[in-house]
């Protein structure tokens, strides 16, 4: 099977863990308590990926100054965005419970959750597809760890956004598209990197970690603290040691 294929498939795979979160979302009345220690297991899962894969990685092919640049520079670039998407009522995009606004309350605030959830997205879509350029197999720690926080950040969203009275159309909607373009991201990652110094494949790498990074900290975290907030901590090395594990194995 050509590469491309597979980096668009992987991507695509990753991509539909959010469908599934969102299908539990939508349609279990999952306690919040239990949405926020699958939140705070995939946010361990996660940073394990970007500390130990993408990192790492970064640092291997380019050095530690463009991982630095391009680590920051993804962190620069997603807060910014998501500073924007806050202002026309994104900011609560993966929270469960009655922090999303409705559109009766903030008009065009479901644009911005979409707008979010794919911003979101796409990062860790581009790395799956770039990690196939080192003439190797995917890099299955990182497939892995994205699909595992896609289902909590799938499933929280989608409860907060029934609750926000928006319907299952634009829910199931939102989360078909958001899974196809991790999908087209994936499959961009491996076509339009191919060929590119190990210095720049080292940025890039290093930016999606930056914004992969941002967004733990600033979108799941939080809504793993707030109903988990006594075992947080031991449920998000859990998941930390088990991206571990896997990286290992």
């Amino acid at each position: 099977m050509p590469e491309w294929v597979q980096a668009g498939g992987w991507g695509l795979l990753a991509g539909s863990a959010l469908l599934i979160g969102a299908g539990a979302g939508w349609f279990a009345r999952v306690p919040r308590t239990v949405i926020a220690s699958v939140m705070a297991f995939g946010a361990g899962v996660l940073l394990s990926a970007v500390s130990f894969e993408l990192i790492a990685e970064a640092h291997e092919r380019g050095g530690l100054v463009p991982t630095a640049i391009g680590a920051i520079g993804g962190a620069l670039a997603y807060t910014g965005a998501n500073l924007l998407l806050a202002r026309r009522g994104a900011r609560h995009r993966k929270r469960s419970g009655q922090a999303q606004p409705s559109e009766q309350a903030q008009p065009g605030s479901g644009s911005a959750i979409a707008v979010g959830a794919l911003l979101d997205g796409v990062p860790e879509s581009v790395v799956i597809g770039a990690s196939l350029l080192t003439g190797g197999p995917v890099s299955l720690v990182t497939v892995v760890a994205v699909f595992l926080s896609n289902v909590p950040e799938g499933l929280s969203s989608a409860a907060g956004m029934r609750r926000a009275g928006r319907s299952g159309r634009y829910v199931f909607g939102l989360w078909t598209a958001i899974a196809l373009v991790s999908g087209v991201s994936a499959l961009a990652g491996y076509a339009l990197l191919g060929g590119a110094p190990p210095e720049v494949l080292a940025v890039v790498t290093a930016l999606a970690a930056g914004a992969i990074l941002a967004m733990i900290t600033d979108t799941m975290v939080p809504e793993a603290f707030e109903d988990a907030h006594l075992l947080v901590g031991l449920i998000t090395v859990l998941g930390f040691l088990s991206a571990f594990a896997l990286s290992h194995t």
